[in-house]
C-alpha cells in the first residue's frame, strides 16, 4: 500500500489577535497514512487535533513543514480543489454541512459544484445514500432527522464527491449513544467494505478499538503511536496527559493492580468475559 497522506515536519501557529496572543498549535509533526488504513487521532482539548484536521483538508496552511495529499502539496493553490476532493472532511456538527431543504439535494450539492454531469450526480447520490443506509430518506427534510441520521447524510454528501480518504473531526461528539453507534458502524463499513482511508479524530476511546493505528497528540506534538493494544495498554501514561482508555482496558489495569494475572491490553467486553471465566 502506498501513502495517501504524508505529513512532514508540520508546524502551525495561530497569529496574534486583539484578544489573544500568538499560539503555537502544532510542532514538528511527521507521519504518513497508507491507502485503506484506519487511523485514530486522540488528544485532550487544545492538543492540536482540530488544527491538524484543518491542515489535512487545506482549510488552513502550514506555518512550517508540508502536508501532501496523494502527492499534492496543500501549499500549492492549484491543488486546493483536488486536495479537498481527494480528502473529504466530516465535521463535528452535521448542521454545519447540511445546505439544502431535501436530503437528496443536499447530497448532490458537492458533485454539482465539481461540475459532475446531472445523470452521474443522480447515480452518485443514490449510491452514497445507499452506502450510509439512508436511501429511504432521500425525499425527507434534513431538519426532521435525528442527529445520527443528519451525520450520515453529511457523510453521504462527502461520499458523493468520491474522495479516496475521509477525515472525521469528532463526528460523534454531539450525538447520543444511538447516533454514535450508527455513525461508527457507517465509518467502519466504509473502511472495511469500501476500503476507504479513514482518519478519525475523537475523544471517545472505544471508537478506536478496531483502528489499525492510533496517534496521540499532546501540546501540539506526537507523544505516542501504535496499534490500539499498544497505545491503550499504557494506561498511566495516557492518564497523565488527561486521556481515558476503553473501559475494559481500565478494568484490566485495575485487576492487574489487585494481583490478577491477565493481559494489560484487553479492549472489548467479550475478550474480558472470556478471561474472567478462566481465572482461578
Amino acid at each position: 500500500m502506498d501513502n495517501i497522506i504524508e505529513v512532514k515536519n508540520l508546524g502551525y501557529a495561530y497569529p496574534a489577535t486583539e484578544d489573544q496572543e500568538a499560539h503555537v498549535a502544532l510542532k514538528n509533526i511527521s507521519f504518513s497514512v497508507k491507502r485503506g488504513e484506519f487511523v485514530g487521532i486522540i488528544g485532550h482539548n487544545g492538543s492540536g487535533k482540530s488544527t491538524l484536521s484543518k491542515l489535512l483538508n487545506a482549510i488552513i496552511l502550514p506555518t512550517t513543514g508540508d502536508v501532501f495529499i496523494k502527492g499534492m502539496n496543500t501549499k500549492n493553490e492549484e491543488n486546493l480543489w483536488k486536495v479537498r476532493q481527494t480528502a473529504g472532511m466530516v465535521f463535528q456538527n452535521p448542521d454545519n454541512q447540511l445546505v439544502a431543504t431535501i436530503v437528496e439535494e443536499d447530497v448532490a450539492f458537492g458533485p454539482e459544484n465539481l461540475g459532475v454531469p446531472p445523470e452521474e450526480i443522480r447515480k452518485r447520490v443514490d449510491r452514497a445514500l445507499d452506502t450510509v443506509d439512508m436511501i429511504d430518506y432521500k425525499r425527507q427534510k434534513p431538519h426532521q432527522l435525528s442527529g445520527g441520521q443528519k451525520q450520515r447524510i453529511a457523510i453521504a454528501g462527502i461520499l458523493a464527491m468520491e474522495p479516496e480518504c475521509i477525515i472525521f473531526d469528532e463526528p460523534t461528539a454531539m450525538l447520543d449513544p444511538y447516533g454514535r453507534k450508527d455513525v461508527m458502524e457507517t465509518i467502519r463499513r466504509l473502511n472495511k467494505e469500501k476500503e476507504m482511508t479513514v482518519l478519525h479524530i475523537t475523544h471517545y476511546m472505544t471508537e478506536l478499538v478496531n483502528a489499525d493505528r492510533i496517534i496521540v497528540l499532546d501540546n501540539g506534538e506526537i507523544v505516542m503511536q501504535g496499534t490500539p493494544r499498544q497505545v491503550f495498554s499504557q494506561v498511566e501514561a495516557l492518564k497523565k496527559i488527561g486521556l481515558d482508555v476503553p473501559q475494559m482496558t481500565e478494568l484490566a489495569h485495575d485487576l492487574i493492580q489487585d494481583g490478577f494475572d491477565i493481559p494489560k491490553d484487553v479492549l472489548e467486553i467479550d475478550e474480558m468475559a472470556e478471561l474472567l471465566c478462566h481465572l482461578k
